[in-house]
């Protein structure tokens, strides 16, 4: 008899795993779950939903539409393992994977990801205790990724919450001069973890970090771009998002460089004002899913001393338009 090869991935490991699959009685009824708007500029929370147990076709497709209306899906009180989030996940869409020369929040060498990314300050995770800055995952890559599903598993006494920024509605609300002004406009989002090299780079030699919000001539690049529109079409819902993060190095292409730069300013301090922006009070057991072609996410500081563990799915999206 020959012998079955292994699975090697943790996503095959995690289907093979589910001793569900297969059993329609275990599917939970969609008059479990309740889906309500949240109150402020984005999201909407589902209640009674378990996602260790297999979904309904019915239950799944509301949520697909509530994530389409709302951008943010809130799920409370959820305990799962790695692989159950990361099946939980799939029914969403499959795993963002990264070019293999285009690093990412947890790149190896190789260009490879975890299927599930540690968001965490503990070892072996990713990202610090310090603040994050708005930005859209990924937004650098040629292939960007479609959102994320977040999972709180530890969390500290104060800080690290998790505001989102709703860039659908901070389009739809420029006047009609800066809408002109910006179709058909291309830029190019310059990968942020080459400049954190270069910095490092900079430190060993004496010099002083440089974080440019804007690359003009003089600078040089520090890795290829990826052009993008500037006002970007949702590729599922058709709705127009400012497809532009908030603090990242970025380009304009085809204008004056002032101008370019003036423009972004302009941008991003719209973006940034109240009435687009939700801020998440993480409590354990939590899930946020966000689209990440229509938000952009930030997180305030928390102290060291203290850990936070979070645990992250990011899903593969498609070519920007």
């Amino acid at each position: 008899m020959t012998a079955v090869p292994p699975l090697t991935s943790q996503l095959s490991r995690a289907f093979h795993a589910l001793n569900a699959a297969g059993r329609p009685d275990a599917i939970q009824p969609p008059s479990e779950i309740r889906i309500r708007k949240n109150i402020g500029a984005l999201g909407a929370i589902v209640e009674g939903l378990d996602a260790n147990r297999p979904q309904a076709a019915e239950t799944l497709l509301k949520l697909k539409q509530a994530h389409h209306e709302h951008f943010i899906l809130i799920f409370k009180n959820q305990q799962l393992s790695e692989e159950a989030l990361l099946t939980f996940a799939t029914y969403f869409g499959s795993v963002f994977n990264p070019p293999e020369d285009v690093p990412v929040l947890a790149s190896s060498d190789g260009g490879k990801t975890p299927d599930v990314v540690p968001v965490s300050n503990a070892p072996g995770g990713y990202t610090g205790n310090g603040e994050l800055t708005p930005h859209a995952d990924h937004q650098w890559t040629p292939i960007p990724s479609a959102g994320s599903l977040l999972h709180a598993v530890e969390l500290p006494s104060t800080g690290g919450d998790t505001s989102f920024y709703n860039i659908h509605q901070a389009y739809e609300d420029l006047d009609a001069d800066t809408k002109a002004q910006i179709a058909g406009l291309q830029h190019i989002t310059y990968n942020p973890f080459l400049r954190i090299v270069d910095n490092a780079r900079r430190a060993q030699r004496g010099q002083s970090p440089e974080w440019p919000a804007y690359r003009t001539p003089d600078r040089e690049a520090l890795g290829p771009g990826f052009p993008a529109p500037l006002v970007r079409t949702h590729p599922e819902s058709g709705k127009k998002v400012l497809w532009l993060s908030t603090h990242t190095e970025d380009e304009v292409l085809g204008i004056d460089p002032a101008e370019g730069e003036a423009l972004i300013a302009k941008l991003r301090a719209h973006i940034q004002q109240p009435q687009y922006r939700y801020e998440h009070k993480w409590t354990l057991g939590d899930i946020v899913f966000w689209d990440n072609r229509a938000t952009l996410h930030s997180r305030t500081a928390f102290p060291e001393t203290e850990r936070r563990v979070l645990k992250r799915v990011s899903l593969a999206g498609s070519r920007p338009f």
